[in-house]
C-alpha cells in the first residue's frame, strides 16, 4: 500500500473502517527499450479526456550512487544550493537591517513620547516630560563642553554645587534670574537654560524628520526583503525537488549498478453534481432540492513504479529510461474535508516542508517581527484613515510561498483563528444520507472511471500482463 492510501485510511472514518480501496487494477510493462513517459503521458491525457480533474501528490526518484544519472543531478543540486545560499545571504543582511531600523524607531518613538507629554495640559506629566529631556540634553548636547558642562562644573569644581539642580528646577531666563544664588551660577543657569530651549525646539523638528524617513527607510528595506525572498525561492524549489528519496534496504537498487527507482502518483477527481444526477434519476427526486453538508468526489487514484535504466540521449544531458512499469489503478470516494485533509497531510510529510527551516526563527518570533513592522509601517495610515484594514502579508514566509495564512496579526478576527483551529480537527463520520447515497454513488463512479482508463489502456497496447 502507497504513502497516499496510507493518508486516506489515517484522515477518512470511513476507509480507516472499509480498510482498502473500493476497487483495484495492476498493469505491469516490462520493456529494456520503451520509457515510462508514452506510458504516463496517455494515461494523463486519457484522464483529462473522460472529465477527471488531475494532479500530481507523489514524485519521488532515486538513483543508485554510482551511476551517472546519480553524478548528474548531484551536480545540479548542487549549483541551485549555492545560488539560494547567495540569495538567503542577501536575505539575512537586509533582515539584520530591518531589525536595527526597528530598535532606532522604537527610540524615537520614546523621545517623540517626551515631546508630545510636554504639550499634556497635566501639569505633573508635563513637568516630568522636560524633566527627561533636559536629562537628555545633558547627557547628549551639554556633556560635549567637557568641563565646562553643567554636570562636570556642578559636580567636580567648588562654588558650582548648586548648578544642576538649578538648571533642573528654572524653566527660563526669567526664572533663573529669581533663583536665590550668586550671579556667576545665575549666568551660567541662565545661557544654558537659553541652549536648552532652543535645542528643545529644533530637536523635535528633526526627530520627526529623522523618524519618517527611517520609517520610509524600513517599508523599503521590507519590500527588498520580500523580493529577494522570492527569487531565493526557486533555486530552494529546484534543490529541493533535486533531492533523491532514501533507498534504504530497497533490494532493487544495487550502488554500483546504473538504476533509478520512480515513483509518481495522480490523483483525478470528480464533483459529484446531486442536482443532475437527481434529475438524470441515480438519486430521488426529493434531492433536487437538498443542500448537501459536503461536496464528495469520484476519485481515480494512479500509482507509477518504474525500474529503469538511465540511459544519455543528448549530450546536454537527457536521459531516457527504459525498464519495467507497474501502475496501479484504485478508486476511492471522498468528501471535501478528506481531500482537504489530505493535503495537508501531503505538505506536513513533503519534503518541501524543509523550506520553512529558511525563515530562521520560530513562528513566534516572526509573528512578533511582523508586529513590529506594521506597527510603523501602517502608523500614518492609521491617523489618516482609522478604519482602513491592515496588510496582513508577511516578507518573511515568501521564502515558502504562503500569504495571509497565519495569525501573525494581533487584529485577527475570532472567525479567522476559528478556521484554523477548525483544520486540525478530525473528519466527521457521514451521516445516513452520505453514507447511503453520496458516498455510494460517488464510489460507483470512481470505479467505473478506473476500470474504463484500465481495460482502455490494457486494449490499446495489447497487453497481457495485468490483474
Amino acid at each position: 500500500m502507497g504513502e497516499i492510501d496510507e493518508i486516506i485510511k489515517k484522515v477518512s472514518p470511513y476507509y480507516k473502517k472499509k480498510g482498502e480501496p473500493e476497487i483495484e487494477h495492476k498493469i505491469v510493462y516490462d520493456s529494456s527499450t520503451e520509457t515510462l513517459e508514452p506510458v504516463y503521458f496517455w494515461i494523463l491525457n486519457f484522464m483529462d479526456e473522460i472529465g477527471l480533474s488531475v494532479e500530481k501528490l507523489v514524485d519521488n526518484f532515486t538513483s543508485s550512487p554510482g551511476s551517472g544519472h546519480f553524478g548528474e543531478l548531484q551536480g545540479r543540486a548542487t549549483h541551485m544550493q549555492q545560488q539560494g545560499q547567495n540569495m538567503l545571504a542577501q536575505v539575512n543582511t537586509i533582515l539584520r537591517s530591518v531589525l536595527n531600523i526597528i530598535y532606532d524607531l522604537k527610540e524615537f518613538k520614546i523621545r517623540l513620547q517626551n515631546y508630545d507629554d510636554l504639550k499634556s495640559e497635566n501639569k505633573n506629566k508635563s513637568s516630568a516630560a522636560k524633566q527627561s529631556l533636559k536629562q537628555i540634553w545633558l547627557d547628549k548636547v551639554d556633556l560635549q563642553k567637557g568641563n565646562s558642562s553643567v554636570k562636570a562644573m556642578a559636580l567636580g569644581q567648588a562654588g558650582f554645587q548648586t548648578l544642576l539642580d538649578a538648571f533642573l528646577v528654572a524653566n527660563n531666563e526669567k526664572e533663573a534670574e529669581k533663583l536665590d544664588l550668586n550671579d556667576r551660577v545665575k549666568r551660567i543657569v541662565s545661557s544654558r537654560i537659553y541652549e536648552f530651549n532652543i535645542w528643545l525646539t529644533q530637536s523635535e523638528v528633526e526627530l520627526k524628520k529623522r523618524y519618517d524617513l527611517e520609517r520610509t527607510y524600513l517599508g523599503s528595506q521590507v519590500n527588498s526583503l520580500k523580493l529577494y525572498s522570492r527569487w531565493a525561492k526557486p533555486y530552494l524549489k529546484a534543490a529541493q525537488q533535486l533531492e533523491m528519496k532514501e533507498g534504504g534496504r530497497e533490494p532493487s537498487l544495487v550502488k554500483t549498478f546504473n538504476t533509478i527507482l520512480l515513483e509518481l502518483t495522480l490523483l483525478g477527481k470528480d464533483k459529484i453534481n446531486v442536482k443532475k444526477s437527481a434529475i438524470a434519476g441515480d438519486f430521488p427526486t426529493d434531492f433536487q432540492k437538498l443542500k448537501t453538508k459536503r461536496d464528495y468526489y469520484s476519485c481515480v487514484l494512479i500509482d507509477f513504479k518504474f525500474r529503469g535504466i538511465p540511459q544519455r540521449v543528448a549530450q546536454r544531458g537527457d536521459y531516457a529510461f527504459g525498464g519495467r512499469a507497474e501502475v496501479t489503478f484504485k478508486a476511492y470516494a471522498l468528501n471535501k474535508e478528506e481531500l482537504d485533509k489530505i493535503n495537508r497531510e501531503l505538505d506536513k510529510s513533503d519534503v518541501g516542508d524543509v523550506l520553512k527551516l529558511i525563515e530562521g526563527s520560530t513562528s513566534e518570533s516572526l509573528d512578533n517581527l511582523q508586529g513590529e513592522i506594521n506597527f510603523f509601517l501602517e502608523e500614518k495610515e492609521k491617523e489618516e484613515k482609522p478604519k482602513k484594514p491592515k496588510d496582513q502579508s508577511n516578507p518573511f514566509l515568501a521564502l515558502v510561498g504562503h500569504y495571509d495564512k497565519e495569525d501573525i496579526i494581533k487584529g485577527t478576527s475570532k472567525s479567522e483563528k476559528e478556521k484554523e483551529e477548525n483544520k486540525d480537527k478530525s473528519v466527521k463520520p457521514d451521516d445516513w444520507i452520505e453514507k447511503t447515497h453520496l458516498r455510494f454513488f460517488a464510489a460507483s463512479r470512481a470505479i467505473e472511471d478506473v476500470f474504463t482508463i484500465f481495460d482502455v489502456y490494457k486494449k490499446a497496447h495489447g497487453m497481457a500482463s495485468y490483474t
